[in-house]
Formats: structure tokens, sequence, C-alpha cells
């Protein structure tokens, strides 16, 4: 018992995560490391029954192997392998940022055959810019964002810009359409302009041993896991309660749902609240070798109470500063796409894949048919993509972005096509007569509609997305694709990593800051090659 007088032991402070992506996973990570916060006072709380967000990879040879998708990685994501250099590789035998830079120097990406037209590999293919376009590129690296506002690429270029091999190996790396943020791809423009000059074969673009979900989400997780942090799955937040009185606005309860039962966690001085905003893979739907995937763009996100969007909208309602999550949740038709998975069980198309691009499996990258109504891409990683994948099975993953217009094989907009008939589509760009039924018959391809995949892409004006911390706000932090941090590029892992390491330093009260975002375009060498790159000149 505590003598008289004494104060009491004081209550370490607690910190609720909404959301299981990797941006809450990084910021409790971030916590235990940097902020020497106990693993048990970190809960995160997850809608779905397994952790990773968009970063995902499930399925087994039986029932197919599903990916939504996978994002690009490369050597200046400071924050990622920031975070990585501290997290074990499954087997303990490095961190996982060492295991990714070893890795990219065993399979170096170098395409042979980044765009693939009537059947031919184009090596290295030329940009095809007009000197008009080239200006007004860089006209858009060096024009303030408050003067681009809300216009869209196809506000900034002629029709022609939208017909060059640039824009097709530049929309289909990073998912642009026409009708996308002028501010966003700017943005890219700036951020990648030390790769535009190796673009034409993918160079300097970096891949994991296997899927993004086995090689960095269960890694991490077993790190969190190991340290006591808290997994709360199949329970969705539903609001949050504030503290208006006072100089700072304070969460002071946070409600739940689990199991169609309500509960709430009622917050104490100096706990925190990180809420990852938005969902770009939220109400994906799965289809079948015969089953078209559903469009479920309103039943679990803009418009009725539940998912993350919902929650976001709920929190924002008269709070300005919280941001504008209509902007990017109401515009499904300009927002979705649709990417399909494939396990093949016979090794026919990968030779085919393999003769026909001069690439094995996991060096070449995307590669794209711009003739194509989809406008279709597929990746071929390299195999196993999966731990425990059987060496007699193969996956590879491919997606379209002009997924409501009828296909050149299939008869039919891509958003209506099944798996099998995606199948024939590729087929038919891929040229293949003789291998065609044989390899119909030993394939399993799942095709899922994502409608908010590129949400965070759509035309937006500054206040649109909230501060990592909005001013005024004592204990809560915005992470993930829909906060602002200027420089930064979304739909990447570093933004919601950096949006992680940015929450808790600021949280935390620490003397740090995350390592700054890469500036190529401050240096000439970057600047010179990607003059004579966008001039099509070779050196």
């Amino acid at each position: 018992m505590a003598p008289p007088g004494s104060n009491a032991p004081r209550r370490s402070p607690k910190a609720y995560l909404v959301g299981g992506g990797i941006a809450s996973m990084a910021a409790a990570a971030f916590m235990l490391r940097d902020g020497d916060m106990l693993g048990r006072n970190i809960t995160i709380f997850e809608e779905t029954d397994r952790i990773g967000g968009s970063l995902d990879g499930a399925g087994s040879p039986k029932v197919g192997y599903v990916l939504r998708g996978g994002r690009m990685i490369e050597r200046k994501y400071l924050c990622t392998y920031d975070l990585f250099s501290t997290v074990p590789t499954l087997d303990e035998s490095k961190s996982v940022t060492e295991e990714i830079f070893a890795w990219n120097e065993t399979m170096k990406t170098s395409s042979k055959s980044r765009l693939v037209r009537n059947g031919q590999r184009q090596t290295a293919p030329d940009f095809g810019l007009s000197e008009r376009h080239i200006l007004t590129i860089e006209r858009l690296a060096i024009e303030p964002e408050g003067m681009l506002g809300r216009t869209t690429i196809a506000d900034q270029f002629d029709s022609a810009f939208f017909k060059t091999n640039f824009w097709f190996m530049w929309c289909t790396t990073f998912a642009f359409q026409p009708w996308h943020s002028a501010v966003e791809f700017k943005r890219y423009l700036v951020r990648f302009a030390h790769m535009v000059s190796g673009f034409d074969r993918l160079e300097g673009i970096m891949r994991t041993v296997y899927n993004q979900y086995d090689s960095m989400v269960r890694p991490l997780q077993k790190w969190l896991d190991e340290r006591g942090v808290i997994f709360v799955l199949d329970t969705r937040v539903t609001d949050l309660d504030f503290d208006d009185g006072g100089d700072e606005t304070a969460v002071t309860r946070i409600a739940t749902v689990s199991g169609g039962r309500g509960g709430e966690v009622m917050l104490a001085s100096g706990d925190l609240v990180l809420v990852t905003l938005g969902s770009m893979t939220e109400s994906s739907s799965l289809g079948s070798m015969d089953q078209a995937p559903p469009l479920d763009g309103k039943a679990s996100g803009s418009n009725t109470g539940t998912g993350s969007w919902a929650l976001w909208k709920k929190i924002a309602k008269g709070r300005p500063e919280f941001g504008n999550p209509s902007a990017f949740a109401d515009h499904v038709g300009q927002s979705k796409w649709l990417s399909f998975t494939t396990t093949l069980y016979d090794p026919a198309l990968l030779q085919v894949v393999r003769d026909l691009t001069g690439n094995v499996p996991g060096e070449g990258g995307l590669i794209t048919f711009p003739e194509s109504s989809w406008l279709m891409s597929i990746v071929i990683p390299h195999q196993p993509h999966f731990i425990g994948q059987p060496a007699d099975v193969a996956v590879f993953w491919g997606y379209g972005l002009k997924v409501d217009e009828p296909g050149d094989f299939v008869r039919k907009p891509m958003s209506a096509c099944t798996g099998r008939e995606i199948m024939t589509e590729l087929l038919g760009h891929l040229h293949v007569t003789a291998e065609r039924a044989k390899i119909m018959e030993t394939c399993l391809c799942i095709p899922c509609m994502m409608p908010f995949i590129t949400s965070q892409f759509l035309p937006r004006v500054n206040g649109d997305r909230p501060e990592v911390v909005p001013a005024g706000t004592k204990n809560l932090a915005f992470v993930g694709q829909f906060c602002e941090m200027p420089e930064d590029v979304v739909f990447t892992v570093e933004y919601s990593v950096r949006s992680a390491q940015t929450a808790v330093y600021k949280l935390l009260g620490l003397k740090r800051s995350p390592p700054p975002v890469y500036k190529g375009r401050f240096d000439p060498r970057v600047l010179f090659k990607a003059f004579l790159a966008l001039h099509d000149v070779h050196a």
C-alpha cells in the first residue's frame, strides 16, 4: 500500500489504431521501436478476419491463388526500408530490408517487352512524345499545385498524348486514367524523375521474394505479435466521440461493432487514436472461371453506415479539418478497375510468354498490350510467388484499365467477364493458337472488381485530404492513402509507412522526423538523363 500523500503509479498511455493495413502496422512498429511503448498498450482494430489491408495474398493450389494487386517498390522508399530494417524475415536469417536488396541484386528488373503489339514484343520502346508534350511535362514539374487545382490530366494534354508509348507505359505502371488529378500526375513526374531514363525497361523497379503479403505483412505481423500488440479482428469501428472543450479537440470514445453487437472503448488522458482513412480495396468482389465479379461500390462503401468510407464521412461531418471523403468515395465510375489472378497447372503459358518476351519469370515486370480495348497488362513474377506454392504450379497477375469497353476477342466489357473470358482475351493478344486449349484446361483465373482502387487519384483541391495530425486536435492522427503529405505520392507502400511514421513522431512528441523524400529533380544528372529519355535520345 502506498504511504499517505504519495502519488499512485501513472497509467501508461494506450494507442488504438483503426484499420489493419500496412499503415496501422507500421505505426505500431514505430511506437514500439522509437516511442518505447509497450505492445500490450497498442490495439489494432480490423474489420475483416485478416491483417494486411490492400497488401494481401491468399489461396491454395486447389482453389486458386488471389492477389488484388501489388504495389511497386524502388530504392528511394526510405521510410519503408527504415521500418523493415528492424523486422526480421520469417526465417529470421536477415532483416526484410536486407532480403529485398539482396533479392534485387539477383533478380534485377530489365524488361525486354514492356509493350506487346500484334503479338510482337517491343524492347525499350521510344516514348513518342512531341515537343509540345515534353514542354507540358516540364511545365507541370514546376507549376505550383494550387494553380492546377482540380484539373485533370486530360485538361493538360492534347488527345495525341494519350496514344504515345510514354502514356501507355506510365499509366499502366501507376494506374493513371486521363480523368485523374493533374496534381497527382505532377507529383509522380517529380517523385520518379530518377526513373524516367530507365522507364522503357522498368529499370529500378524492385520486387519482394514472394508476394508482398508473404514477404512484408507476415514478418511484420509476427514481429508485432511477439511484442504483445493486440489485434482485434472482425471488428468495425463505427464512430468516434470528441470533446471539443478547451483549446484542442480530443477523441474520448471509440464505438465498435463485432458479430452484430456494439461495443465501446473509453479513452483516458494521454491515450492516442490513429485512423486509416478510406480504403482503396473496400468492397472488392471476386468472380470465378465461370462468374464475373459483381460491382459492389455502395453496399459497404460510401452510402451506408458501414465501412471505412462511412466512418470518415461520419467524423468529417461539420469538421472540414478532417477532409472531404466525398471527393474520393462518390465516383466509383472513375475509380474502379478489375484485376485477375491466374493459377497455372501446366507450364505451357509460361513458356509462351518467356519465348515471346525474352524474359524469365520475375525479370520482366509489367507487360502491356496497347492494342487491347481493355488496356490489359500482366505480370509474371518469379516462381514460387506464394510460400508453400508447389513447384508444378505457377501464378501470375494482371489487370485492365478500360473495364467498360468491349474486348477484342470477347465482345463484352471486362467488368462483365468471367475468368474464362478474361483468359480467352489474353491468349488472343498473345496470339496463342496451338496451346490455347491446353492452357484453358489447366488454368484457374479469378477476377476481382475493385470499386475504389484509384480513388486516391481523383481530382481534388487543398483540404480534401486532411493533415496527418489535423490542426486543433490533441490525440488523433490520420494515416494511409487519404491524408496529406506534400511531395510524396499516393498508391504506394511508402506513402502509408511515411504517414504512420509522421503520425507517431508527432503524437508522441518525439524530436525526430521521417527520412526526407528523395528529390532527384534537384540532381542535374537525373534531369539530364530524363531530358534525353523524354526526347528519345539513347545515350
